[in-house]
């Protein structure tokens, strides 16, 4: 069990926002991509790792969730607009919705995600939170 844990922490998009830019047009995505979709060039995409600010583009607050997300509903899900210009789809944590505006500007924070199997192996990745 030591080696799994040992090898999940040394996984850098388990712990960074690791995005890809295009140096032919400059375009950001996250995940990472080969080719990229505006220019179509392949080969021209390389890793950078992304600031973690951004500002809420869209959200909606879940009341009724699956079964395996019922102990923390109500949760958020929003794409969030990174300083960078790409999208992304996240939680947010620390709130329950009713302090939450488009606009408002969150920061990456890394959270637990769920415990995994009999030994209770925890699975971190990333949500965002409000910036104070």
């Amino acid at each position: 069990m030591k080696d799994i844990v040992r090898g999940w922490r040394h996984i850098p998009q388990r712990y960074n926002l690791i995005g890809s830019q295009c140096t032919h047009c400059g375009e950001v995505y996250f995940p990472v991509r080969v080719i990229c979709p505006e220019c179509r060039r392949k080969g021209k995409l390389e890793e950078i790792k992304l600031s973690g600010n951004g500002k809420i583009h869209t959200y909606s607050v879940i009341h009724t969730p699956t079964d395996d997300f019922k102990l923390i509903s109500p949760y958020v899900v929003a794409i969030i607009e990174l300083e960078e210009g790409t999208k992304i789809t996240s939680q947010i944590v620390d709130s329950d919705g009713s302090n939450i505006e488009i606009g408002d500007e969150v920061e990456l924070v890394f959270r637990k995600i769920r415990e995994e199997g009999d030994d209770g192996v925890i699975s971190y990745g990333y949500k965002f939170k409000l910036k104070k």
